[in-house]
């Protein structure tokens, strides 16, 4: 049995009941092949496949919290310490339903990765809770948000672990959880979180920074290819941050947003996502209804309740902004047939590895999310810069910076693939890129 089997039979024995966890774990280190068969007693000797696989510690705790009527509630919250050999931990808080130590264990995996490409000294961590914000009223929010911080404080700093917002926390939650960590240690370090206010230390374009992120990694892929973004449809996912940032992006480069998403169903508009109704998204956005309907009500366009867009809209470029596991194999086998060349994955692996295999093997190029969605924590590390150093760069400097780094992503990715001697296989060279970095700090740093 070879030596990345061996680790993936291992961690499945010790995580059973963890789906979401494993098949990230499959899928990364199945790509590493190359570099583990050239330097396999190396690593077997400092044992880096198993050490990468173990978080550093899985924290897990109660969160009381009491509604607008005075009903008394328990959640429960997380923080995954995956790995922090080049940098303090980094990584999102998540408040949604689905929220479960597997899920926060594949994303601070996957955090690790994201975070070493972008060249940044971060290192990879997850958390958050299984709250739902949506529907809840701002003090209600605001009760649990403390609640929250009254055990998270302990586990993070600005050289310890430094998360930021993701799905479900936003600037109202990450206000509210730094109004907390700064009551609970009577000290102003606003360098513990991201994606803050810009008026007590965030950072501009933080909001847009994962969908701008996405469209400019998208477009070193499609100069790769000889194409630009010029003239190509999109279908995007999603109606949040991630897919209004991507939406801004993608018009301003002359591509065409097809479809948005939400828990409801999807939306075709075909004269397109643009102007005003790239605004509008806002407005649906803080609205708290959670119904992407609400648009094709206002444009008249089509609305497909219950359904996806992936295998139901023709398009150039597939892009999924909202959640993983979005894309399945049944979705996979309608994209082909109806001629899908790309996908651009901008939410956490929103693509199963069996979907994933297919789509390779039937010609789509993927980029994966760990490359493509790094431009959230490629600025939010932008902004501990800025919070260190006292700074306040423009939205013009950060925006270049962030060109700068997913430009970068992608050479790294070109680089460890022209190395091996491989393909343009963007998946499997983005899990290499990020690997050797992580796993050169492990070995010089020791068993720890």
């Amino acid at each position: 049995m070879s030596y990345i089997s061996e680790v993936i039979e291992a961690t499945a024995l010790k995580n059973p009941g963890e789906p979401e966890f494993m098949q990230t774990v499959k899928e990364v280190l199945e790509s590493l092949a190359p570099a583990i068969e050239q330097n396999e007693a190396l690593y077997r000797k400092h044992c880096i496949l198993e050490r990468l696989v173990e978080p550093d510690r899985q924290i897990i705790f109660r969160v009381p919290w009491t509604d607008d009527k005075g009903v008394n509630h328990v959640n429960r919250g997380f923080r995954v310490q995956f790995n922090n050999a080049i940098g303090p931990y980094k990584g999102g808080l998540r408040f949604q339903p689905n929220v479960n130590l597997s899920v926060m264990k594949f994303l601070g995996f996957e955090q690790t990765f994201k975070n070493s490409l972008t060249s940044l000294p971060m290192g990879g961590g997850k958390g958050g809770s299984d709250f739902d914000p949506a529907g809840k009223s701002d003090s209600e929010v605001m009760r649990f948000c403390y609640s929250f911080m009254n055990e998270l404080y302990r586990h993070i700093g600005a050289d310890t672990d430094v998360p930021a917002g993701d799905m479900g926390v936003g600037a109202r939650e990450i206000g509210y959880l730094f109004g907390a960590y700064k009551k609970i240690k009577g000290n102003y370090e606003n360098g513990v979180l991201t994606g803050k206010g810009l008026s007590f230390g965030g950072s501009l374009i933080r909001p847009e920074a994962t969908g701008f992120g996405a469209t400019y990694f998208f477009n070193e892929v499609l100069a790769h290819q000889g194409e630009t973004i010029k003239g190509k449809t999109f279908c995007l996912s999603g109606f949040g941050n991630v897919a209004w940032g991507a939406a801004l992006k993608i018009t301003q480069l002359g591509g065409k947003v097809l479809t948005l998403s939400g828990p409801d169903g999807f939306i075709l508009d075909e004269d397109g996502v643009s102007g005003e109704k790239i605004d509008y998204m806002l407005e649906m956005r803080a609205s708290g209804r959670n119904k992407v309907q609400d648009y094709a009500d206002k444009y008249g366009c089509k609305f497909f309740a219950g359904k996806k867009p992936w295998g139901n809209v023709k398009a150039d470029v597939y892009m999924p902004c909202a959640m993983q596991n979005e894309i399945r194999i049944e979705d996979a086998k309608e994209m082909v047939k109806i001629g899908v060349k790309y996908l651009n994955e901008v939410s956490n692996m929103p693509t199963t590895n069996e979907a994933l295999a297919y789509l390779q093997a039937n010609g789509v190029l993927v980029a994966p999310s760990k490359a493509v969605n790094a431009g959230g924590v490629a600025v939010s590390g932008l902004e501990m810069s800025q919070n260190s150093e006292r700074l306040a760069w423009s939205a013009a400097e950060v925006d270049a910076k962030l060109q700068g780094i997913m430009k970068g992503i992608h050479k790294q990715i070109t680089d460890a693939l022209d190395a091996y001697g491989m393909d343009y296989n963007l998946v499997a060279g983005a899990n290499l890129a990020g690997f050797k970095k992580v796993a050169d700090a492990m070995i010089a740093q020791g068993l720890y």
